[in-house]
């Protein structure tokens, strides 16, 4: 049997390629829409893929499979349990009509690529039809599992947040009865051989927890032993209040994101090619309009962009920061370094960001300057002019840190709205008042002042968040 793990790491998830090399068939569970990778790393290994499988419908990327349906003719494996509200409504949409081959899946179900046996068993929990697969290699002879692809179920050190469903895509009512499913769920586990090894979809970083761990595989014995999650669950009581307790505020796009894997991500047939712009070219665009995304780093943005723009530079959490301050609907130019172009539109496309129509090279940006168009600042401050400015009343403090981390100290009459849910959320924040930004270093509030002084509001971001602040007033 072959297995490769393909991580992507800003958005913390991991597909798995699994062949039979007696048959040369493979299958690749939970894939992203960049498909090629893929195809590649299959071909590299005298494998070709002739099936993609999911654990549910995801909330943080757009699913490949798709993608892959319609690229290489894969057949699609997926769940058909949960109610009517979550099943696939793509299946018999091909691009030019008819349906795409496959098959539906159910509790006890399982199908074989070459001598490989994935079986299914419905995880219910962070969502209704989650599935994981048991993986059994018939061809060396195994009779019993040898890993389980636990998708959203299983992480190292956490389990699956049951909340997105009222967290992220706004359904109410719904997080007590997930985590109450959840609980039920782990039980499911007691007949699982503690040798069999976990592969779960996402690693350290990812928001599909709160608490995942940094490496990367583990065993279901190690889990049952040390997972906080699993051993909170000694009643079902103690279980919901542990795992709905502290879970990051969810990046707005998750909801786009369930809506697209279930009707159906939009096919691409490649990645986009976006042609190159000068930076006279940014003088025609209305960038109240469209989503003028600067990559360089804050202290070039800061110090000079395009009035409009906003910065989200090149760092692990790009795919994050953009998907919750641009909307899918939004036509996307980027100011970017020629050789990090494709990178960003993987990252983009990945979370439902296709419309990238342009891009200039970020060495070129100062020619947009001239007599009748000019660059733009954002204003910073240290620590000690942000105390001289709320003690003399001249600025409203908004944080943008998690509610978490808000807890555990912020700077005096601070307003609390995570970055990641500030578009959402722009009603809460007074207008005719200038807003100090603070985050924890400065990183998520440099983003978060560029976003608001496109949007009208007057920003000064604090230089070193939190932590400078700490340092001028350590009991704060």
């Amino acid at each position: 049997m072959f297995m490769r793990m393909i991580y992507d790491e800003k958005l913390a998830q991991a597909a798995y390629l699994i062949g039979c090399q007696k048959t040369g068939e493979a299958v690749i569970i939970d894939p992203e829409r960049d498909v090629d990778r893929y195809i590649k790393i299959a071909q590299e290994n005298e494998l070709r893929i002739v099936a993609t499988a999911e654990t549910h419908i995801h909330a943080d990327f757009v699913s490949g499979s798709r993608e892959l349906a319609e690229e290489i003719g894969a057949h699609v494996y997926v769940s058909d349990e949960g109610d009517a509200d979550w099943k696939y409504g793509w299946l018999d949409q091909k691009v030019g009509g008819g349906s795409y081959k496959h098959t539906l899946l159910h509790d006890g179900d399982s199908f074989h690529v070459g001598n490989i046996e994935l079986k299914v068993i419905h995880t219910p929990g962070h969502t209704p039809e989650h599935i994981v697969f048991l993986i059994t290699d018939h061809g060396s002879g195994a009779t019993e599992p040898i890993a389980m692809a636990s998708g959203d179920f299983v992480f190292v050190g956490d389990l699956g947040r049951p909340d997105l469903l009222e967290s992220a895509a706004g359904i109410a009512g719904m997080m007590e009865p997930s985590a109450r499913r959840l609980y039920a769920t782990t039980k499911k586990l007691d007949d699982i051989p503690d040798f069999v090894q976990i592969w779960p979809a996402h690693g350290a970083g990812s928001a599909c927890g709160k608490a995942l761990g940094a490496v990367p595989m583990s065993t279901v014995g190690y889990e049952r032993r040390f997972n906080p999650a699993l051993l909170a669950a000694t009643s079902e009581q103690s279980f919901v209040d542990f795992i709905l307790e502290g879970q990051p505020e969810p990046p707005l796009y998750f909801a786009n994101m369930k809506r697209d894997n279930k009707i159906g991500p939009r096919v691409l047939g490649g990645l986009p090619k976006p042609p190159k712009m000068s930076a006279f070219d940014l003088r025609a665009l209305d960038t109240k309009k469209v989503a003028l995304v600067d990559t360089r780093p804050w202290e070039a943005f800061r110090a000079g962009h395009v009035p409009g723009s906003m910065s989200f530079p090149l760092i692990n959490n790009f795919n994050t920061n953009v998907g919750s301050m641009v909307r899918d609907t939004d036509d996307i130019y980027l100011v970017i370094a020629p050789d990090r172009l494709e990178d960003a539109i993987r990252d983009l496309i990945r979370i439902g960001l296709d419309r990238v129509k342009g891009w200039v090279d970020a060495s070129e940006i100062e020619q947009f300057d001239d007599s009748g168009h000019g660059l733009v600042c954002v204003a910073e401050v240290n620590a000690q002019e942000a105390s001289v400015m709320i003690d003399d009343g001249d600025v409203q403090v908004l944080d943008v840190r998690r509610m978490t981390e808000f807890a555990c100290g912020h700077m005096p009459g601070a307003i609390n709205i995570a970055h990641t849910r500030l578009a959402s959320r722009l009603g809460e924040i007074p207008e005719n008042t200038r807003l100090l930004i603070n985050c924890h270093s400065g990183v998520r509030s440099a983003m978060s002042a560029a976003y608001l002084q496109r949007l009208g509001f007057q920003v000064v971001n604090l230089e070193g968040g939190h932590l400078a602040w700490q340092q001028l007033s350590p009991r704060a």
